[in-house]
């Protein structure tokens, strides 16, 4: 019997620049309508990642965290977009529904830090990444594929990582 869940993929970072590596290499494959759920406490690396997803992906913006903002749109040079979400403050499902997520998702790829807050709201069909902090440096991200399209999401992922 295997350890992890089918459909699943996990990975040990050692420093905000590996997170951020990673990052870059999931960014580097997504398309518009994929959507990217991060789920962890504070300070285990959710923007660190996202950081990484945006440069990756191509965005001229730099990126921060829009707790108070809720949602940033990131651009690259070709006009498409990437929406990041932070839904921490969020007090509803339906606060999200009015944020209009399927119009981003449908415009480009959209990431959710705290996913976990509207998981209703999101499509069935996502990867989710969930986010542990093991000590001030390393963190435990266990990816989560919830559908055919993040299925060939995270098997490209796991390939462009390490190799198989």
């Amino acid at each position: 019997m295997p350890i992890l869940r089918p459909n699943t993929f996990e990975f040990f970072t050692h420093s905000p620049d590996q997170t951020r590596r990673l990052g870059m290499r999931l960014g580097a494959l997504l398309r518009p309508g994929m959507v990217v759920g991060l789920i962890g406490d504070l300070g285990t690396g959710k923007t660190t990642l996202v950081q990484g997803i945006a440069a990756g992906w191509g965005a001229l913006d730099p990126v921060t965290s829009p707790t108070f903002i809720l949602l940033n749109v990131y651009r690259r040079p070709d006009g498409q977009q990437l929406f990041h979400l932070d839904a921490y403050r969020l007090q509803s499902p339906q606060e999200a529904w009015e944020l209009d997520l399927p119009s981003a998702w449908d415009a480009g790829p959209l990431v959710v830090e705290w996913a976990d807050r509207i998981a209703d709201v999101l499509p069935p069909d996502r990867l989710d990444i969930h986010l542990t902090w093991l000590d001030e440096w390393k963190r435990h991200l266990l990816f989560e594929a919830r559908g055919p399209e993040s299925i060939r999401l995270l098997r490209r992922l796991h390939q462009s990582t390490v190799g198989t």
